[in-house]
Protein backbone atom coordinates (compact mmCIF):
# COMPACT_ATOMS: atom_id res chain seq x y z
CA UNK A 1 0.00 0.00 0.00
CA UNK A 2 1.36 3.53 -1.07
CA UNK A 3 1.65 6.33 1.69
CA UNK A 4 3.13 9.49 1.76
CA UNK A 5 5.09 10.76 4.60
CA UNK A 6 3.51 14.06 6.29
CA UNK A 7 5.86 17.25 7.45
CA UNK A 8 7.54 17.33 10.57
CA UNK A 9 8.71 20.00 12.94
CA UNK A 10 11.95 20.85 14.88
CA UNK A 11 10.37 21.72 18.03
CA UNK A 12 6.58 20.52 18.17
CA UNK A 13 5.13 17.94 21.02
CA UNK A 14 4.12 15.45 18.81
CA UNK A 15 6.70 15.58 15.88
CA UNK A 16 9.22 17.80 16.63
CA UNK A 17 12.67 16.13 16.01
CA UNK A 18 14.69 18.23 18.30
CA UNK A 19 12.29 18.13 21.41
CA UNK A 20 14.20 16.10 23.92
CA UNK A 21 10.30 15.78 25.90
CA UNK A 22 8.30 15.35 22.93
CA UNK A 23 6.82 12.27 21.08
CA UNK A 24 8.77 11.92 17.80
CA UNK A 25 5.87 10.63 15.96
CA UNK A 26 5.57 10.53 11.95
CA UNK A 27 2.23 10.51 10.09
CA UNK A 28 1.53 8.56 6.84
CA UNK A 29 -1.26 9.84 4.15
CA UNK A 30 -3.00 6.64 3.09
CA UNK A 31 -4.99 7.05 0.71
CA UNK A 32 -6.55 4.12 0.47
CA UNK A 33 -8.24 4.24 3.61
CA UNK A 34 -8.76 7.82 3.11
CA UNK A 35 -7.20 8.78 6.50
CA UNK A 36 -3.57 9.69 8.33
CA UNK A 37 -2.25 6.94 10.39
CA UNK A 38 0.41 6.91 12.94
CA UNK A 39 2.06 3.74 14.77
CA UNK A 40 4.21 4.07 18.07
CA UNK A 41 5.07 2.47 20.91
CA UNK A 42 5.13 5.06 24.73
CA UNK A 43 7.12 4.01 27.83
CA UNK A 44 6.85 4.71 31.28
CA UNK A 45 7.84 8.26 30.86
CA UNK A 46 4.24 9.01 29.15
CA UNK A 47 2.54 7.35 31.93
CA UNK A 48 -0.40 8.40 34.25
CA UNK A 49 -1.03 5.45 36.59
CA UNK A 50 1.24 2.24 36.16
CA UNK A 51 1.03 0.50 32.48
CA UNK A 52 -1.58 3.45 31.34
CA UNK A 53 -0.73 6.43 28.94
CA UNK A 54 -1.33 9.49 30.61
CA UNK A 55 -5.24 11.11 29.14
CA UNK A 56 -3.18 14.27 28.15
CA UNK A 57 -1.02 12.51 26.06
CA UNK A 58 -3.65 10.06 24.84
CA UNK A 59 -5.53 14.09 24.05
CA UNK A 60 -2.38 15.01 22.32
CA UNK A 61 -1.85 12.56 20.15
CA UNK A 62 -5.64 12.25 19.09
CA UNK A 63 -5.36 16.14 18.25
CA UNK A 64 -2.37 15.91 16.13
CA UNK A 65 -3.62 12.99 14.31
CA UNK A 66 -7.12 14.03 13.36
CA UNK A 67 -5.82 17.33 12.97
CA UNK A 68 -3.20 15.96 10.10
CA UNK A 69 -6.02 14.32 8.28
CA UNK A 70 -6.92 18.40 6.88
CA UNK A 71 -3.74 17.24 4.71
CA UNK A 72 -5.20 14.42 3.09
CA UNK A 73 -5.32 16.30 -0.42
CA UNK A 74 -1.37 17.04 0.30
CA UNK A 75 -2.06 20.50 0.71
CA UNK A 76 0.42 20.58 3.58
CA UNK A 77 0.31 24.14 4.11
CA UNK A 78 -3.11 23.76 4.75
CA UNK A 79 -2.04 22.88 8.85
CA UNK A 80 -4.85 24.39 10.80
CA UNK A 81 -5.11 25.05 14.91
CA UNK A 82 -7.96 22.72 17.18
CA UNK A 83 -10.81 25.32 17.81
CA UNK A 84 -12.72 22.26 19.70
CA UNK A 85 -12.14 18.75 20.67
CA UNK A 86 -14.55 16.16 22.50
CA UNK A 87 -12.95 12.98 23.73
CA UNK A 88 -14.09 9.52 24.87
CA UNK A 89 -11.87 7.59 26.43
CA UNK A 90 -13.09 3.88 26.11
CA UNK A 91 -10.29 1.75 27.73
CA UNK A 92 -7.33 1.72 29.57
CA UNK A 93 -4.23 2.69 26.67
CA UNK A 94 -1.50 0.57 28.10
CA UNK A 95 2.17 1.66 27.64
CA UNK A 96 4.84 -0.71 26.67
CA UNK A 97 2.05 -1.97 23.64
CA UNK A 98 2.25 -1.14 19.70
CA UNK A 99 -0.70 1.40 19.18
CA UNK A 100 -2.17 2.87 16.14
CA UNK A 101 -4.07 6.63 15.69
CA UNK A 102 -5.96 7.33 12.87
CA UNK A 103 -7.89 10.29 11.67
CA UNK A 104 -9.93 11.52 9.11
CA UNK A 105 -12.10 14.46 7.77
CA UNK A 106 -15.74 14.47 8.33
CA UNK A 107 -16.55 18.14 6.76
CA UNK A 108 -14.43 20.57 5.11
CA UNK A 109 -15.37 23.32 4.82
CA UNK A 110 -12.35 25.79 3.55
CA UNK A 111 -11.53 27.75 6.39
CA UNK A 112 -13.08 25.28 9.17
CA UNK A 113 -13.32 21.32 8.78
CA UNK A 114 -14.69 18.29 11.22
CA UNK A 115 -12.57 15.78 11.52
CA UNK A 116 -12.10 12.76 14.00
CA UNK A 117 -9.57 10.07 15.65
CA UNK A 118 -9.02 7.27 17.15
CA UNK A 119 -6.17 5.16 19.07
CA UNK A 120 -6.16 1.36 18.35
CA UNK A 121 -4.67 -1.65 19.90
CA UNK A 122 -3.09 -4.04 17.78
CA UNK A 123 -6.39 -6.21 17.91
CA UNK A 124 -8.32 -3.26 16.48
CA UNK A 125 -9.73 -2.42 19.86
CA UNK A 126 -10.43 1.39 20.13
CA UNK A 127 -8.75 2.85 23.21
CA UNK A 128 -9.89 6.59 23.24
CA UNK A 129 -11.81 8.52 19.91
CA UNK A 130 -12.64 12.21 18.86
CA UNK A 131 -14.37 14.75 17.37
CA UNK A 132 -12.83 17.96 16.43
CA UNK A 133 -13.45 21.22 14.51
CA UNK A 134 -10.70 22.84 13.31
CA UNK A 135 -10.46 26.47 12.16
CA UNK A 136 -7.20 27.91 9.44
CA UNK A 137 -4.12 29.08 11.29
CA UNK A 138 -4.39 33.05 12.96
CA UNK A 139 -1.73 35.29 10.88
CA UNK A 140 -0.38 36.48 14.28
CA UNK A 141 0.07 32.61 15.09
CA UNK A 142 1.55 31.76 12.31
CA UNK A 143 4.03 34.83 11.57
CA UNK A 144 6.26 33.28 14.65
CA UNK A 145 7.12 30.31 13.05
CA UNK A 146 10.55 31.26 11.64
CA UNK A 147 12.67 27.91 11.92
CA UNK A 148 9.59 25.63 12.16
CA UNK A 149 8.28 26.95 9.26
CA UNK A 150 11.65 26.10 6.98
CA UNK A 151 11.65 22.30 8.50
CA UNK A 152 8.24 22.22 7.71
CA UNK A 153 8.81 22.71 4.18
CA UNK A 154 12.09 21.21 3.71
CA UNK A 155 10.26 18.06 5.19
CA UNK A 156 7.34 18.44 2.71
CA UNK A 157 6.93 15.72 0.20
CA UNK A 158 7.13 17.04 -3.64
CA UNK A 159 3.89 15.55 -5.04
CA UNK A 160 3.65 16.06 -8.73
CA UNK A 161 0.45 18.61 -9.45
CA UNK A 162 -2.32 16.84 -10.39
CA UNK A 163 -1.36 13.33 -8.51
CA UNK A 164 -4.54 11.80 -6.73
CA UNK A 165 -1.75 9.26 -4.65
CA UNK A 166 -4.79 7.03 -4.74
CA UNK A 167 -4.86 3.43 -5.97
CA UNK A 168 -5.39 4.48 -9.29
CA UNK A 169 -2.82 7.29 -9.77
CA UNK A 170 0.52 7.04 -10.28
CA UNK A 171 3.37 5.99 -8.03
CA UNK A 172 4.74 9.15 -6.98
CA UNK A 173 6.09 8.87 -3.78
CA UNK A 174 7.89 6.53 -1.07
CA UNK A 175 6.59 3.11 -0.43
CA UNK A 176 6.21 2.21 3.56
CA UNK A 177 5.73 -0.74 4.48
Amino acid sequence: MEKLRQPTSLHCFGCGKNNPFGLKLEWFNNYEEKQVETEFELDDNYCSYPGTVHGGIVATILDETSGRAIMLNNDFARLMVTLKMEIVYKHNTPTHTKLKAIGRVLRDGGGRAQVEGEIRLPDGTVTASCKSILFKIPEAVKSRFGEEDAEWNRTTPQVPEGCNCGPEGHVCHEKVK
